[in-house]
């Protein structure tokens, strides 16, 4: 961290940027305590990096869309599968009956 010393009324205050984010932190020597702090600038991204960055979110929300569709095909085969297996059997059923009454 980059460290300056300012007198600002009789008390040692030293200023540090920090590398990471840029922020910068006056710190009261006597105190030992943090007097002001400032955000660092914020990184501008560039035109192309939205961009890019925009399409990639486009190609996600378009996959789990299609994801989305396809499960939903999924579950309505399968419900029209166990509906046709219901109906047969109810058919099964109604056909055993039958021949119960005709046997009696």
């Amino acid at each position: 961290m980059e460290g300056k010393k300012k007198k600002e009324k009789g008390e040692k205050v030293f200023q540090l940027v920090c590398p990471h984010c840029n922020a910068r932190l006056w710190v009261d020597a006597d105190l030992k305590e943090i007097i002001q702090s400032e955000k660092g600038p914020r990184k501008k991204a560039s035109f192309d990096e939205l961009l890019l960055k925009e399409k990639k979110k486009a190609e996600e929300i378009s996959q789990k869309f299609e994801s989305t569709v396809e499960l939903r095909q999924k579950k309505l085969e399968q419900a029209k599968q166990a509906f046709e297996k219901a109906l047969s059997h109810l058919d099964e059923l109604e056909q055993e009956i039958e021949e119960e009454k005709g046997n009696k």
